[in-house]
């Protein structure tokens, strides 16, 4: 049975950085797309980033040019460092693992960014 684990959640000021790693256990295939979502109270959850196992990354617009992906599909790690945060990137944090048509959560880990 395929299981996510997520850590580096936290609590930091605002302009400050965290990085967030996931691990996929159970499994011996490549991902196909690894990622990061999240949901802040009362919203829906969210796309924040996701990358590929050929390398290709996407970010949301509200993150673009302070998060960065990375990922290693042979070991099913995926990393999401985040520098300037914000306030509104307040969240739960939530690692995703897409394998052909199956989708895999991990438990979340909570970033909260105080002002």
């Amino acid at each position: 049975q395929v299981q996510l684990v997520e850590s580096g959640g936290g609590l930091v000021q605002a302009g400050g950085a965290l990085t967030l790693s996931c691990v996929a256990s159970g499994t011996i295939f490549r991902f196909d797309v690894m990622g990061w979502y999240r949901q802040a109270p009362g919203k829906l959850r969210e796309l924040v980033s996701s990358i590929t196992s050929g390398g290709t990354t996407n970010y949301a617009d509200s993150v673009k040019g302070r998060f960065t992906i990375s990922g290693d599909p042979a070991k099913n790690t995926v990393h999401l460092q985040m520098n300037s945060l914000k306030p509104e990137d307040t969240a739960v944090y939530y690692c995703n693992r897409r394998w052909r048509d199956m989708d895999y959560w991990g438990k979340g880990t909570l970033v909260t960014v105080s002002s």
